[in-house]
């Protein structure tokens, strides 16, 4: 809408330059002389106000309405004002017309809305990027035959192929085959995620070399893609306490500028000046006093930070939110699931004399290999991990309450707790009884590998802590922030895990419903905390905290719950969510300041306080300025895109 009615105004606007007094003054030439020349600078400032002023005006009638008199309201009134004066000067009032000072003033204040319109437009763009990652059309798997249908006809429970390199066209389960995925455009992660059976895929989400066959679990507003689109909607609309502050600061410079102008009017009418000029300085005052910078400082800033936040895996589902992670002063992790991945893993081996830690892992492993009990896949997975081949047992045989026996490479294994020793009458000494006993101190399974001769090894196995927990908690103490454990483990377990991650405060064994009450705690001699935690046990926590951070991998609950969602499940983003909110803080204090500091020089030139000096602002040269102070502060805050988070 600005854009064109701000070229239609610019083509207006030249031919009232060209004919009207303004400019043949300035540059010292004669008009071209044609019929009805003096009559085209009127006809053209009417036209430049009636196709470009009309915009401000039903803006004023809106603020009025809304009892919010702002921007608006000042450009609805200069505008009129100078219209007013320049009519009732063509038709035979004394003083000089404003229909070029008007003309222009119309035009620049067009020019400066496109520019914002641009702005947030741009910065807002990662909802329609969104938007855009879904294909048009799937491939329905149907019985023996496939078929191309629109998305929109998908239903959950539906099998869709994937072929490599299409994006996947809803949320679903992988039933066939194996690929990665990259899922940049949702989490920020660069790398591709391996993708197989049972693993879950996000619709928009670009399919690798692989071709799977892909379960409907999700479609339309229920992807993941729309939730996002949702959230940063949703943060972008709300209001924050920086924007109240801004839009009491743009009411109060409004009044200001009223009673600035009017003082100014009735000044230099009592001096016994040109009433023309009078009214020359009190429309200069209203232009110069708009707060169209105020009006873009802060929701530029939030849209361009909530995009941010978006593009890198973290959904501000409240602007609130984002404002208080700047003074959070501790913050409080679940352990299992946050700081931990919430499954088994191996964390130590120890070898009997002459055998390698490795390789207790791999026959272990392969012994494990067919079981489904969770310690055995969290043996499995590790091994893995490290690069250990494991080779399918033969003979497997779960030993109920004891373990399991196989052969593995001709070799007949035993893997279990203290109840396999006992059954097949082994002991435990040296090393090896150490190394169970450092496990068993510290809340975790010890599972011993074992034949009928002796025992191979101890593997301690317990829930594997990320191995991003440890710079998260280094990065939110370097940024001045204390790190607490809230978890309901036990105390042996919870002090092992902070022990490895360098938590020094730890609250274990705490019931669910205790857990808001540990936070009130916290909070209650003054400080601001962050609740982080995943699942239903720690809804209430995350609401009571001052910032309720919710682990993206967690449970529906826990995400509603939650202020802020992060959706790579990733510890370390919450000092990055700390460091966005510091960095947005500080441009909005920018843009206050300069949006409402340049007034304070620009009112008292644009009144005339300099005039017996010859410094005087016109009314045109006044919208300059402002526009100006509008680029600055949309410039300022697109800065905020480079700063490292």
């Amino acid at each position: 809408m600005f854009r064109r009615r701000f070229w239609l105004a610019l083509a207006l606007t030249v031919p009232t330059l060209v004919w009207g007094h303004m400019l043949p003054r300035a540059l010292g030439y004669t008009p071209p002389a044609v019929p009805g020349a003096n009559a085209i600078a009127p006809l053209f400032g009417t036209a430049v106000f009636l196709v470009g002023g009309f915009v401000f005006i039903r803006g004023a009638l809106g603020e009025l309405r809304a009892r919010q008199p702002g921007m608006m309201t000042l450009v609805a009134l200069a505008i009129t004002v100078a219209f007013g004066f320049s009519v009732a000067v063509t038709l035979g009032f004394r003083g000089m017309p404003l229909w070029e000072e008007l003309a222009t003033l119309v035009t620049i204040m067009l020019l400066g809305h496109w520019i914002e319109m641009r702005s947030i437009a741009r910065a807002s763009g990662a909802l329609n990027e969104l938007a855009k990652l879904l294909p048009d059309v799937a491939t329905r798997v149907a019985g023996d035959r496939l078929e191309e249908v629109p998305i929109a006809q998908l239903r959950e429970g539906d099998l869709v192929l994937v072929r490599p390199g299409q994006a996947v066209p809803a949320d679903g389960v992988v039933r066939e085959g194996e690929t990665s995925v990259n899922e940049a455009m949702v989490t920020g992660e660069s790398n591709p995620v391996p993708k197989g059976p049972g693993a879950r895929v996000i619709g928009g989400t670009v399919n690798g070399s692989g071709a799977v066959r892909v379960e409907v679990t999700g479609t339309g507003d229920r992807t993941a893609l729309a939730g996002i689109a949702r959230l940063v909607g949703q943060a972008q609309s709300s209001r924050s306490r920086a924007q109240a502050l801004a839009d009491r600061a743009a009411f109060g410079l409004t009044v200001v500028a009223l009673a600035a102008g009017l003082v100014t009017l009735a000044a230099w009418i009592a001096i016994g000046d040109d009433i023309g000029y009078a009214v020359e300085r009190l429309v200069a005052v209203l232009v110069i006093a708009c707060p169209h910078a105020l009006g873009l400082a802060i929701p530029l800033v939030v849209a361009i930070s909530t995009s941010l936040g978006a593009a890198s895996g973290l959904l501000v589902r409240d602007r609130r939110g984002l404002e208080e992670a700047r003074r959070l002063q501790v913050v409080v992790f679940d352990k299992t699931g946050t700081l931990t991945r919430g499954e088994f893993g191996v964390v130590d081996v120890a070898a009997a004399s002459g055998l390698d830690p490795r390789e207790v892992l791999r026959l272990a492993a392969a012994l494990e290999h067919d079981s489904e009990h969770p310690i055995a896949r969290g043996i499995v997975r590790s091994a893995e991990e490290q690069g250990l081949a494991a080779v399918p047992p033969q003979a497997f045989e779960a030993l109920p309450g004891k373990g399991a026996s196989a052969r593995v490479e001709g070799r007949t294994l035993f893997a279990g707790g203290p109840a396999l020793l006992a059954h097949l009458g082994l002991a435990v000494e040296g090393s090896l009884l150490e190394a169970a006993r450092r496990a068993q101190s510290g809340g975790r399974a010890a599972i011993y590998l074992a034949e009928r001769s002796g025992v191979l090894g101890v593997l301690t196995v317990a829930d594997v802590v990320r191995p991003e927990s440890r710079e998260a908690v280094d990065r939110l103490r370097s940024q001045g922030i204390e790190v607490v454990m809230l978890t309901g483990d036990q105390q042996a377990v919870a002090e092992a895990v902070a022990s490895e991650l360098g938590i020094r405060k730890v609250f274990a064994e705490v019931l669910p419903e205790r857990k808001s009450q540990v936070i009130e705690e916290l909070r209650g001699s003054g400080r601001r905390v962050a609740m982080v935690g995943d699942g239903v046990n720690d809804a209430p926590a995350l609401v009571t905290a001052d910032l309720g951070i919710a682990i993206g991998a967690g449970t529906d609950v826990a995400v509603e719950a939650g202020d802020v969602v992060l959706v790579r499940s990733d510890p370390r983003d919450v000092a990055r969510i700390v460091a966005l909110s510091r960095a947005s803080y500080r441009k909005m204090v920018q843009n206050l300041w300069w949006a409402a500091g340049y007034n304070v020089v620009a009112i008292p030139l644009a009144a005339g306080v300099l005039a017996p000096w010859g410094i005087v602002l016109s009314p045109a040269v006044g919208a300059v300025l402002m526009s100006a102070s509008t680029v600055i502060v949309a410039a300022n805050a697109q800065l905020l895109r480079r700063e490292p988070l």
